[in-house]
């Protein structure tokens, strides 16, 4: 089973300020808003959405179809991404514009300040599916992630259209779009993909409640930061996941995208949705025990263990079935 992942593809410059943003904001100076961080490092790293799933996926055994804009910089990070086992041959390389890159700052209570600037990204607008399904074969999903706005428009009324399953994960782009486009987004999604406060927006910009979004897609998954996961099926109880013990904790950025590599990873493998939560908290673990998106290695036995540690011996059981972490 193919699976097709769309999306941002980015460097990510990453600082770390030794302090908290809340000291330095003034609740009545919102409107003139002007700040400064002297950083203590800064990390340039691999990263966007869709390479992040891709490359989680790719760690896991998997060998999933990336689909994405990127500029002539994109070269070394490429051969990074093949030797992990994602296939990049339907990236769109443009003539004009360099890969997206994402600015992020982070303070010493895991808050963020980022911007983006999207490049080439903006040529997703362009690509379409069905050559990528003819050299593939049918998907079993594909994950729309955040993109080109009109990009995102376009690979979902694709999918439609041929009847391909897909997996709306609009993230970061929620603020941007309006309700009409989101709705467009999600209606009709095999799976919802959110964070807690995203979830929340969705609603708000959509003007559907939670019931009436259960029953206009086929599952919603809502990550709960420290609290987990919980994934909600039309006409089942809600399964909900805890997060494994971390042995270390570095920086937060991308632990979204691990969860959703983990979670279709299993999936694919045709685990229950609780085993699949489970491999993706895991992943996830593993993100924000590291320096950047894309950092973390995986080594099977490891992996396992610290599955049967978290989740107990049967769901190890389960997913040492399916598990395999090639070393690149």
């Amino acid at each position: 089973m193919s699976i097709i992942v769309t999306g941002s593809i980015a460097t990510d410059h990453l600082m770390t300020f030794p302090g908290r943003f809340a000291d330095s904001i003034v609740a009545d100076k919102l409107d003139r808003i002007s700040l400064s961080f002297l950083v203590e490092d800064l990390e340039v790293r691999r990263g966007g959405v869709a390479a992040n799933i891709a490359f989680g996926m790719g760690c896991l055994g998997l060998n999933p179809v990336l689909v994405g804009a990127v500029g002539p910089d994109f070269a070394d990070y490429q051969s990074w991404l093949e030797r992990h086992g994602v296939d990049t041959e339907s990236v769109h390389t443009s003539e004009v514009h360099q890969t997206a890159r994402f600015v992020c700052t982070t303070d010493e209570d895991a808050n963020q300040l980022a911007s983006f600037y999207p490049g080439a990204m903006s040529e997703a607008r362009d690509i379409e599916l069905a050559p990528v399904v003819e050299r593939v074969g049918a998907p079993g999903l594909v994950i729309i992630g955040p993109n080109d706005p009109e990009g995102m428009l376009r690979h979902t009324d694709e999918c439609r259209f041929r009847n391909y399953p897909f997996a709306a994960d609009p993230s970061q782009q929620l603020a941007r779009m309006d309700g009409e486009d989101i709705r467009a987004l999600v209606d009709g999604a095999a799976y919802l993909f959110t964070n807690e406060y995203e979830a929340a927006l969705t609603e708000q910009k959509t003007g559907w409640d939670a019931d009436e979004i259960l029953q206009r897609v086929g599952c919603r998954v809502t990550t709960l930061g420290p609290q987990g996961a919980r994934i909600e099926r039309r006409g089942h109880a809600p399964v909900q996941v805890g997060v494994p013990r971390e042995e270390a904790k570095a920086d937060p950025t991308g632990v979204g995208d691990a969860f959703r590599a983990g979670f279709v990873a299993g999936l694919a493998w045709g685990l229950s949705d609780e085993r699949s939560a489970q491999v993706g908290s895991l992943l996830a673990t593993y993100v924000i025990e590291t320096v950047g998106t894309q950092e973390y290695t995986l080594a099977q036995q490891h992996f396992l263990r610290r599955i049967e540690a978290a989740y107990g011996t049967d769901a190890a059981a389960d997913i040492a079935a399916h598990l395999l972490c090639p070393v690149p």
